[in-house]
């Protein structure tokens, strides 16, 4: 199987600090970074430091060329990674000392991508390959269809999640990976509802999905048809959470693709995903096949 990610890439600048900045507030940052970022550039490095064949496809900037260079060094294709004449996406995030973080994006590139660009990319694959999405780019619905069109299989993760997630063509998504907050959002469920009672309005909702809920602590969730599985964190002390989701989908997308079932993939997932939360950084936290499939 071969995956297309469609997604984004960021310039992340990252501020560690004693808490959230409050409005009006002026805060000093006790150390600051710049690193690669991009919900879907870090899908595209965990699937590649995984072990999996992957294409990014998106739009940078000339400021965004280190980027590709990294990508590149992951084993990741980045023929399809367009450059215009603006701005690469941005990320500014708080890191507070509790590990926990804040972000604001500019999409940049991510939303100059345009839907001629998309039918070429489209046209290198088919059927039995993996479209992998996030919701950070523009033409989602349009990816989403064209896709099916093709045969290809459809990963969707809900990140970040807003409005706009309601209005894609979710009966078309093959794969739908949510974390607990946009779990509840799209399941509009009641709140204090159980982890699986979420999964379960989930299931009903789009039946056609297998569904993956990522659950922080909690650990993480499958559910299809009449199948539930679930799988504990694997427990490191935390250093920064960035890039924990986008870890597990790409171990996880991979260990399917290497035949492993659904649990052994929950397993290697949530593995990855505490490798990389006990690390600082983005893509750079991300670990290798060695260090998770042993």
């Amino acid at each position: 199987m071969k995956f297309l990610n469609y997604g984004s890439v960021n310039i992340d600048l990252v501020f560690t600090v004693d808490h959230m900045v409050e409005p009006g507030e002026t805060l000093s940052s006790s150390s600051f970074f710049r690193s690669a970022g991009g919900k879907g550039a870090n899908q595209s490095a965990a699937l590649a430091k995984a072990g999996a064949k992957v294409t990014h496809a998106g739009k940078i900037g000339l400021d965004g060329q280190f980027l590709v260079d990294l990508l590149s060094g992951y084993g990741v294709d980045t023929s399809l990674i367009r450059l215009y004449e603006g701005a690469t996406g941005q990320a500014l995030i708080q890191l507070d000392k509790h590990k926990q973080n804040a972000i604001v994006l500019f999409g940049g590139g991510n939303m100059q991508i345009r839907k001629e660009e998309i039918d070429d990319s489209l046209a290198l694959f088919s059927a039995g390959d993996m479209l992998v999405l996030q919701n950070e780019i523009v033409h989602t619905s349009y990816l989403i269809e064209e896709a099916k069109k093709r045969g290809m299989q459809v990963c969707l993760n809900t990140a970040p999640f807003d409005e706009k997630i309601l209005g894609l063509p979710l009966h078309l998504v093959d794969l739908l990976v949510v974390n607990e907050i946009e779990g509840a959002a799209l399941a509009n469920s009641d709140k204090g509802s159980s982890f699986g009672e979420v999964l379960d309005a989930l299931v009903q909702a789009y039946p056609a999905s297998e569904i993956v809920l990522t659950a922080g602590k909690g650990g993480a969730y499958y559910g299809y048809k009449g199948i539930r599985l679930h799988e504990p964190i694997y427990d490191l002390p935390v250093v920064d959470t960035t890039a924990a989701g986008d870890t597990f989908i790409g171990f996880f997308l991979t260990s399917r693709s290497l035949g492993h079932d659904n649990q052994s993939a929950l397993r290697y997932a949530c593995k990855a995903s505490g490798l990389a939360v006990s690390r600082l950084g983005a893509m750079g936290s991300i670990p290798l096949a060695s260090e998770v499939f042993s």
